[in-house]
């Protein structure tokens, strides 16, 4: 499984608005120059964290974009799984139901399932305010030593 331009773009995106929040919208031309990512691939992005009513949004000279929550409310899996969409490593993973028809004699199916669930416990163990943190030198995600 590999992570796509557009989630590690909307994880930047994210962290530079939980970063910068205030009461204030931010441009997306600011967040382009802070995090060098152009304005319309940002407008890509924005539009589907909207739909999923991640961001707030305001049109105009004054607008731009700011949280719709705090930022220990957002998990990285969840910022994933919409931009990315599932983040299961199989085919055969990827609707809640198991439609394989091998999946009764399937001899790696538990490892894929396994696989899956330590990926998707992992990624929404971590919230956004943890990736600031870590961007500020303030916690350590894994260990600190």
């Amino acid at each position: 499984m590999k992570i796509s331009t557009r989630g590690r773009y909307a994880l930047r995106f994210m962290i530079d608005l939980a970063q910068h929040a205030s009461s204030e919208y931010t441009s997306l031309r600011d967040i382009s120059r802070r995090q060098e990512i152009s304005v319309k691939y940002l407008e890509q992005i924005t539009s589907l964290l909207s739909k999923f009513g991640l961001l707030l949004s305001v049109r105009g000279p004054q607008g731009g974009y700011k949280l719709a929550k705090k930022p220990s409310e957002y998990t990285v899996g969840e910022i994933l799984r919409i931009t990315e969409g599932d983040l299961a490593p199989v085919a055969c993973l990827t609707t809640p139901e198991n439609t394989c028809p091998r999946k009764e004699n399937c001899a790696t199916l538990s490892l894929w399932e396994g696989l899956s669930k330590v990926i998707n416990d992992y990624l929404d163990s971590k919230s956004l305010e943890d990736l600031v943190s870590l961007v500020r030198g303030e916690d350590c995600i894994e260990y600190c030593i």
